[in-house]
């Protein structure tokens, strides 16, 4: 690969040879590493009142609300592991240590979450609760263990060259949470399959435009290499306080290209009904409310993060419900 590669000049496949487990997953022997993630998922559960749940979420019956929850903590769990300052690191730790940390971590959590297929109790609450999801919605272990390896590749990836490249990362970072959501709400059948994972890439691909100013101020950058080449927009351009118009221009491809993705998937709200139907309608319209605040910002999405307002993002729901698209 060409410069912008990820941390220490490391290439996508030698991070995901890095990025995997060290150690046998099957076995939490760390005891300490297992305190630390549980002071985490105590702090996912108390802010996640205050998030911004898919507005669908709100109106679903108890028992959808009870298992995309739990999906919701584990994914914000991994994510909070990954990303956010972890309890009882020395403040003078170098960038090394804490990966290394955060790296054994996930791998812990890993492990943890093998329990609930190896017919044991996990030790985390929001796995506990996750277990119970598995159990009663026949929740396949491969895409949780997907987004535990996304966050381990976050470690080790900071920048990518293609837009294929940053697709798979997808596959990993986006895709899975959508294939859970299936086996929630609905009989995942492979063609409900390919549409979800459609509209997931696109919502992955939308928070990435979203957020460029914050991935950048945490030596990020989810915007293809390429693309920023055949825009003339430098990494320099993406540290400044407002986008030129080169940058607007790069996101308007960004936000062009997720349209599509999200469009293409969008007949999935048409095979379902009920509930699945206002869930899955309520995620598009998410994604396509996020595209117009996106557009209304005039595609600067460096002076700030382009979000839409809950009575838009409705609309949109009901329009989607309807249409079923």
């Amino acid at each position: 690969m060409t410069g912008g590669a990820g941390r220490g000049g490391l290439d996508e496949q030698e991070a995901a040879d890095l990025a995997a487990p060290t150690a046998d997953v099957t076995d939490v022997t760390d005891t300490a590493g297992i305190a630390v993630a549980s002071q985490v998922s105590l702090a996912v559960a108390a802010k996640a009142a205050a998030e911004n749940f898919p507005v669908a979420l709100r109106v679903l019956p108890r028992r959808y609300r009870t298992h995309l929850t739990a999906l919701y903590g584990f994914a914000r769990l991994t994510d909070d592991i990954g990303d956010e300052p972890l309890p009882g690191m020395p403040p003078n730790a170098t960038e090394a240590e804490i990966t290394k940390t955060r790296l054994a971590l996930l791998d812990d959590l890993q492990a943890d979450v093998a329990k609930i297929y190896d017919g044991q109790q996990p030790q985390l609450d929001a796995i506990r609760a996750l277990k119970a999801t598995v159990d009663q919605c026949g929740v396949p272990r491969e895409p949780l263990d997907d987004l535990i390896q996304a966050n381990r590749q976050d470690q080790l990836v900071t920048r990518y060259q293609t837009f294929e490249e940053l697709t798979r990362y997808c596959e990993l970072s986006a895709n899975p949470v959508g294939r859970v959501v299936l086996f929630i709400v609905t009989e995942p059948t492979p063609e409900r399959i390919r549409l979800s994972d459609s509209i997931c890439t696109a919502l992955q691909l939308i928070e990435h435009s979203q957020d460029v100013a914050e991935d950048f101020a945490n030596d990020r950058i989810y915007l293809p290499r390429e693309h920023r080449d055949a825009f003339g927009v430098t990494e320099e351009d993406l540290a400044r306080p407002t986008a030129s118009e080169n940058v607007r221009q790069l996101m308007k491809y960004e936000a062009d290209l997720a349209e599509k993705l999200l469009d293409e998937g969008a007949p999935l709200i048409g095979t379902l009904k009920g509930a699945a139907r206002i869930a899955i309608a309520g995620y598009v319209a998410g994604g396509r409310a996020a595209l117009k605040a996106i557009r209304d910002s005039g595609y600067d999405v460096l002076r700030s993060t382009p979000k839409p307002g809950k009575t838009r993002t409705i609309r949109a729901m009901a329009r989607c419900y309807v249409k079923g698209r």
